[in-house]
């Protein structure tokens, strides 16, 4: 590349002695922000609708536009890394919030609303890929899973509280309180990071490669969009679009040949190490968002139990999917990869063979004890299969990877949701009731999960049998 310009300083190449815990937390706490404000926002859709005047296809975007923004502004995050400090990423992704929850607690009309939600998904993608490139920086290789575990507590519970958090503020006083509240955490979070938040490697100046983000965005973008026309009905749109997602792709890497600005490097893929944990990893989380949407919806359509109890489904697995992360970090640090990797894939698999097979006759509680299961084994595998592929990777391709693990995470989590909303309603026999349509369409989508888990057993035979010398 041409045009580099080191701006290293003693501060640059000075490692704070600031508990790195802290600032950690600190960025994991702006994150938690978002993901609540985003999960939360999922059970105003009709409050919204009726306000706005708008249909239910389009207040969606207030989520759906929100995640594609995130994935988009995380495929950055390589080139943000090397180009800006940590302190200039972080207040600028806590500048993004704040203006973000303006525009939304005092918009008027729907088009500001879904401005102010594209401005603050920006901190989400700025900050969660932030959190791990800063333990990268300061922490030693065989502590990485304990620590990316503490770290992904946070986060993880926010999904967990948010429908619950978001339900309460509509019902006792206006959804806009849910960006009132949170505005004073979000300075407070800016004024403690801005004096705690230092530099661990110096700085580059690079020319970003504006020409190759825009080719991939154009793609992602195809396919999320695509996704959500076949959701629709829309078949023509989505062959369309989904026509220019490959074109797009193809594109891209070829332009990636032989690079001349700055995005993040494609040869990542050859890395092994890379290879074998970023596909269980989107595919964990394709199935993690998936079923978030159709257990809830199951519960409802299967059962007949009201929108609370659909939500409550959820609790307790969401509560040990984010508090049992230190769990799983240690078991990888001081266990090694295979316990909790193939642990976690077991019981993800096992639990959801169990829905494919007699989901329907396991009442509400049934549902919930097994979704728990599900959780426990989706969590024990998912940061540790990061956790485990960062340690085996070189620290030359570590920002990387943590771009592509970050925005697979956000793009497959979009398109789990989709795929398997619409793998419940594929079943329209006329002959039974809805309630056995469903669980017959949703027994399909639970096999799929399973076979998503088979296929991460083998990956994961392959991780594990890695040569392990560049393990520190």
């Amino acid at each position: 590349m041409k045009g580099l310009k080191h701006l290293s300083t003693a501060t640059n190449n000075q490692k704070s002695t600031t508990n790195p815990m802290l600032v950690v937390t600190i960025v994991a706490l702006m994150s938690f922000m978002g993901v609540l404000t985003e999960t939360s926002m999922n059970v105003t859709f009709p409050t919204l609708e009726r306000q706005f005047q708008v249909s239910l296809s389009t207040v969606q975007w207030v989520t759906a536009g929100y995640l594609l923004m995130a994935a988009l502004v995380m495929l950055t995050s390589a080139y943000m890394k090397r180009r800006f400090t940590n302190r200039q990423l972080f207040v600028t992704s806590a500048l993004l919030f704040i203006t973000g929850d303006l525009l939304c607690a005092t918009a008027t009309i729907y088009p500001v609303l879904l401005i102010g939600r594209l401005i603050q998904a920006g901190c989400v993608g700025l900050c969660t890929p932030l959190m791990v490139n800063i333990i990268l920086d300061v922490v030693p290789r065989p502590k990485l899973g304990t620590y990316i575990g503490l770290a992904n507590v946070i986060i993880l519970i926010a999904p967990a509280l948010g429908p619950t958090f978001g339900g309460a503020v509509v019902a006792f006083a206006s959804w806009r309180m849910i960006f009132w509240t949170t505005l004073p955490l979000a300075v407070v979070l800016l004024l403690l990071g801005q004096g705690r938040i230092k530099q661990y490697a110096p700085t580059q100046h690079y020319a970003f490669d504006w020409t190759r983000f825009t080719v991939l965005a154009i793609a992602v973008i195809s396919l999320i969009v695509g996704l959500n026309q076949l959701g629709n009905g829309g078949w023509l749109s989505f062959a369309i679009l989904l026509l220019i997602t490959i074109v797009g792709l193809l594109l891209f890497v070829r332009l990636s040949r032989h690079p001349t600005r700055a995005l993040f490097e494609l040869q990542v893929f050859r890395d092994p190490a890379f290879l074998y944990s970023f596909l269980p990893y989107i595919f964990l989380q394709f199935a993690n968002v998936g079923i978030n949407f159709l257990v809830p919806n199951y519960v409802q359509e299967v059962f007949g139990a009201t929108s609370l109890i659909g939500g409550l489904v959820l609790l307790p697995g969401s509560l040990f999917n984010g508090l049992g992360q230190p769990v799983y970090g240690w078991m990888l640090d001081h266990l090694g990869g295979k316990a909790p990797l193939y642990t976690g894939d077991a019981l993800f698999t096992l639990a959801l063979a169990a829905l494919a097979i007699g989901g329907s006759h396991m009442g509400v509680l049934g549902v919930t004890i097994t979704y728990m299961i599900f959780a426990i084994g989706r969590s024990m595998a998912f940061s540790n299969t990061v956790a485990y592929g960062l340690k085996q990777m070189d620290k030359a391709v570590q920002n990387d990877a943590n771009a592509l693990y970050n925005t697979g995470q956000q793009v497959f989590g979009a398109i789990g949701t989709t795929v398997l909303a619409l793998m419940m309603g594929m079943v329209h026999h006329s002959h039974v009731s809805h309630a056995a349509n469903v669980a017959a369409g949703s027994r399909w989508a639970f096999t799929m999960l399973v076979a998503l888990g088979l296929i991460n057993w083998y990956l994961y035979h392959r991780l594990l049998t890695l040569p392990h010398h560049r393990v520190q």
